[in-house]
């Protein structure tokens, strides 16, 4: 071997590890980029399924389901029962303490439909309990058909979540709008913006949890979710 090739061969082992991390990182980068524009792409099209304006349900249905946890929600879920958009309502995640008199204490023209009308589930602290007590609800009434009201960034999880608890139940979407969302462009209030990032990452962990339950992959542990359990709102209105 020449001297040359002596010389040579070191410093070809050294520059080996150096290519591979440079493929590793450029592997990295090119994955981390992917994944973003992929996250971009997907809140896009989350964003896409919230609607802007409120619109009443095209049809009547059977009962009326209200998911606590922002505003408006029971005060346009009560005035969807007043106008008979469906027989019956139910509050689904009030809290413990909490009764039909502290409800009609913000509703005093309801009184009535309260007292007549309105189902409470106290048990459900979630999306997806949620729609385990409504299950168990539209099961006890014999119900067919289902308005579901909850606020407009909600209602992707709260129809993923409804629908595979549900599967034979028609579902018509009611999106409540918050009064933030209307006085404002949610892109230009950060507050907004995190909740709608925040919202984005469950509506996937939910997709996903309810895609491999198909599949017959159940995950036991309830992914991270937003608990409710009150009759005012938690999170700012949007």
């Amino acid at each position: 071997m020449s001297e040359q090739a002596r010389h040579d061969k070191p410093e070809t082992s050294r520059r080996a590890p150096a290519r591979r991390r440079a493929t590793l990182l450029a592997a990295v980068v090119a994955a981390a980029g992917i994944g973003f524009v992929g996250a971009a792409v997907g809140f896009v099209g989350f964003l896409s399924q919230l609607r802007g304006v409120e619109t009443k349900p095209a049809s009547n249905a059977d009962g009326i389901v209200v998911l606590t946890g922002g505003s408006s929600r029971i005060s346009d879920a009560v005035e969807l029962l007043a106008g008979g958009y469906g027989k019956r309502l139910l509050i689904s995640g009030v809290h413990p303490t909490n009764g039909v008199s502290d409800i009609s204490r913000s509703l005093p023209d309801n009184q009535r439909l309260l007292t007549c009308c309105v189902d409470l589930d106290r048990s459900a602290v979630n999306t997806r309990s949620n729609a385990s007590e409504t299950r168990r609800w539209v099961d006890e009434q014999g119900f067919r058909s289902l308005i579901v009201v909850t606020s407009n960034y909600h209602m992707p999880r709260a129809i993923v979540e409804l629908s595979y608890a549900m599967p034979d139940i028609t579902l018509i979407p009611f999106a409540v709008i918050g009064d933030k969302w209307r006085e404002e462009p949610w892109w230009t209030s950060g507050a907004t913006l995190r909740l709608l990032l925040s919202e984005y990452a469950k509506y996937l962990a939910a997709e996903v949890r309810v895609r491999l339950a198909y599949l017959g992959l159940e995950l036991a542990p309830e992914i991270g979710d937003q608990p409710t359990g009150s009759v005012e709102p938690r999170r700012p209105g949007s």
